[in-house]
């Protein structure tokens, strides 16, 4: 019997192409793992009207984690024109499998690292009048349960939430007299709902990770003085955490500010940690300061079980063509091993991206080289 049962999810597009590069690697490792296809993405919604089939949910439940290629999502008016004939008109509703999954699994945290390796010629080097101390190694922690992708939303808006909205003792009467005005049908309502306890969560893990591996600071990106009640409670949360940490520094920054400071000076940040909206905004920045979504990689973390991902698309018009970089799916599969305690097939694998990327030999389009993305991953299984 293998030592893992490891959930095998290749998605959609580019992601079945990424995850084959993966199993290259993997098999050349000699890692002692059963690999368990499960079905998740576009083509089970379109036939199904699923696109996380509950054969997938069981999959998942009695395996050790689970590796993810990519999916694709398309707004609610597609989605609803892409299913099959019969399933047309039934109610359903599309929604992201992956965020299912999340909320699901209790998958509570979002851990993103973006690494600049020697030798990628994309790495972002920060302003030419500031000398570079450093290459840039930042580290996300991003909440991944509430926040704005808590899929809690309406359109129309149901009367009785704007009524509930509209009491003087608690709601905004002038603004929703407005709304009634223009009539419900045309109001959408997203919700930012966020748990003291989900804060504190992620804050404390991020300062865990500084701590344990001797990060200099770590940063909440967050906007306390618009989103008062929300940005209030996560700052509360961060600075209370924060005190159990005397050896980290503590730093604070609005969202829209840091998207300016992190151009201007990567180096001068370590950890940053965020809400949901927040940190898939801030961690697609720090993946453009090393080189692109294709070097970036992303581990969903609960209490018992984790699903790795690249944090790119699907690309659909790359599907099949075995084009993209499978870098940020190898580097998904070092934070697998790490979580599982792997630590030395971590850093095994992590040497040899590393070191092919650093010799510029073999590589994709994106990096200025004309290999495929299983020519990249038959070259890092050579070097493990």
């Amino acid at each position: 019997m293998a030592k893992y049962r490891i959930a095998w999810m290749p998605g959609d597009g580019v992601g079945k192409d990424v995850m084959e590069a993966a199993r290259i690697v993997l098999d050349a490792m000699d890692f002692d793992a059963e690999y368990v296809h499960a079905d998740i993405g576009w083509e089970f919604w379109c036939r199904e009207g699923n696109p996380l089939p509950d054969r997938t949910v069981e999959i998942l439940r009695s395996t050790d984690c689970a590796l993810f290629g990519a999916i694709t999502s398309k707004p609610r008016d597609e989605a609803a024109d892409e299913l099959a004939t019969e399933l047309k008109g039934t109610g359903l509703v599309y929604y992201s499998p992956i965020v299912r999954l999340r909320q699901l699994l209790n998958l509570h945290t979002n851990l993103r690292p973006c690494k600049g390796y020697e030798g990628n010629p994309l790495n972002f080097r920060g302003s030419e009048a500031r000398p570079v101390d450093r290459p840039i190694d930042l580290v996300v922690f991003r909440e991944n349960t509430e926040g704005m992708y808590g899929g809690v939303e309406w359109n129309p808006l149901p009367k009785s939430i704007a009524d509930a909205m509209a009491d003087e003792k608690v709601g905004h009467p002038a603004r929703m007299k407005r709304w009634y005005e223009k009539g419900l049908e045309n109001v959408a309502l997203s919700t930012r709902i966020m748990s003291r306890q989900g804060c504190e969560s992620i804050c404390r893990q991020a300062f865990d990770y500084a701590a344990k591996h001797k990060r200099r600071s770590v940063t909440l990106a967050e906007k306390p003085n618009v989103l008062r009640e929300t940005g209030g409670l996560m700052t509360r949360a961060f600075r209370d955490v924060a005190k159990d940490y005397p050896g980290v520094e503590a730093w604070e920054a609005n969202i829209d500010a840091i998207c300016m400071w992190m151009i201007k000076n990567p180096q001068d940040y370590d950890v940053l940690v965020a809400e949901n909206m927040f940190g898939d905004i801030i961690s697609d920045l720090c993946a453009g300061l090393v080189g692109g979504l294709g070097f970036a990689s992303a581990a969903n973390i609960g209490d018992d079980y984790a699903v790795f991902e690249p944090t790119h698309g699907s690309a659909p018009k790359y599907a099949g063509q075995y084009k993209v970089n499978p870098m940020a799916m190898l580097l998904t599969c070092t934070l697998m091993f790490e979580w599982l305690g792997e630590g030395d097939e971590a850093s095994r694998l992590e040497s040899a991206i590393a070191t092919v990327i650093r010799e510029r030999r073999i590589g994709t389009y994106d990096v200025g080289l004309s290999n495929t993305t299983l020519e990249v991953a038959e070259e890092i299984a050579r070097r493990v």
